[in-house]
């Protein structure tokens, strides 16, 4: 077992009517508050003017930025750094989904330096050492964004998306109501838990991990998402269904699951070669990638690992064969993704051809080896590409 130091002093309101404690969390850290959103969803749902209702009650300045897209572009983050910098931003304020988070969580590093943002993703990977701090109000449970330290930033004109850890990123407070989820639509509810179930695969299917609180603690999130997804899709103002995707989703990628794990994640850097041509929902291309990563990477090696989930998460019968149990847990996994959450199974349903495959699983593992629970070549992530068509 490894050691490993475990620090997330991220301050959580969860649950209704919290918004409250808003205004005294933005001033610890100034007055001049920069206010991040996508699209018009945080307008019609009653939040925008919310949240301006408490800034304005704490005598705050706030400037606005919206229009952040899904699978966030570095030209929102430049724009977002730029203006804490002509306006003096003390703090910001992201209220959306993980694409808002991300995006913002760039931007309040993106002010503290003179060089161009996509500076800390392309080769000259430059350090993320300060960032003004941010608050988050959370609108979709997936990304685990509002309280972790990682972000995801694609660039259109190089057709990359790439992630970065760092632990100024960490926001200072995040403001979680279930309630703000009951208008998220059963297609993005299903792609954020396809995305929670990658975030928990990519730390449970590894050989390494002997931490049996943690297999527990794994197995029962899985679980949870399992349960409670189609509840939410079939009532979305389900607040016990609502509540226990969104606590998930941040516990599932805040850091407490990894113990000393130290591979590499799979799914994720294969999907985001996706998404960064093809600019398909991450939950939806991890969806359609995870049980066809699992398949390829089941042998005699790893069948273990299967077998635990198989028939601890889903209630397979333990007296079978290993590799049928493995088998069958793989089957289950797509009878949820697909026959019960309703996402298209296939890249040709979704447009994607194998024109870039090549290219995108160059960049996936970096041109060498991805070394996460089973080592991945180039030539290993074309077939699972293909496997996917």
């Amino acid at each position: 077992m490894n050691n490993f130091i475990y620090d997330i002093p991220v301050k959580v309101y969860f649950g209704e009517n919290q918004l409250c404690h808003l205004g005294e969390e933005l001033k610890k850290y100034g007055t001049r508050v920069l206010l991040t959103y996508g699209g018009g969803s945080i307008k019609r749902i009653g939040l925008y003017d919310a949240v301006i209702n408490e800034i304005t009650k704490a005598g705050l300045e706030v400037f606005e930025l919206s229009g952040i897209e899904p699978n966030p572009r570095v030209q929102s983050v430049r724009k977002g750094a730029q203006m804490c910098k002509d306006h003096n931003i003390d703090v910001l304020l992201a209220v959306g989904g993980g694409s808002t988070l991300d995006a913002t969580k760039f931007m309040a590093a993106g002010a503290c330096v003179d060089h161009d943002a996509w500076d800390f993703f392309n080769e000259k990977w430059a350090p993320i050492e300060k960032a003004l701090p941010i608050v988050t109000i959370l609108t979709l449970s997936a990304t685990g964004s509002e309280m972790d330290t990682a972000g995801v930033i694609s660039n259109p004109d190089t057709q990359d998306k790439i992630g970065r850890l760092a632990q100024p990123l960490l926001p200072k407070a995040s403001f979680l109501d279930p309630t703000l989820t009951y208008s998220v639509s059963a297609y993005q509810t299903a792609c954020g838990s396809a995305d929670m179930l990658s975030h928990i695969f990519e730390v449970y299917f590894n050989m390494e991990q002997d931490l049996y609180m943690l297999d527990c603690f794994m197995e029962g999130m899985m679980k949870t998402i399992i349960k409670y997804t189609p509840v939410a899709i079939a009532e979305p103002t389900n607040y016990e269904a609502r509540a226990n995707l969104m606590w998930t989703s941040s516990w599932a990628i805040n850091g407490f699951i990894n113990g000393g794990k130290r591979l590499a994640w799979s799914c994720h850097p294969i999907e985001h070669e996706l998404s960064a041509i093809y600019d398909i929902t991450h939950g939806l291309g991890l969806a359609i990638v995870t049980p066809r990563w699992l398949k390829y990477c089941l042998d005699e090696t790893t069948v273990s690992r299967y077998v635990q989930w198989a028939v601890n998460v889903f209630g397979i019968d333990a007296s079978q064969e290993p590799m049928e149990i493995a088998q069958q847990g793989i089957k289950k996994l797509e009878e949820f993704l697909f026959d019960t959450l309703g996402l298209q199974s296939t890249f040709t349903q979704v447009g994607i051809t194998r024109e870039h495959f090549p290219i995108m699983a160059r960049k996936a593992c970096g041109g060498k080896v991805l070394r996460g629970f089973k080592p991945l070549t180039q030539e290993d992530i074309e077939k699972i590409f293909e496997m996917c068509l």
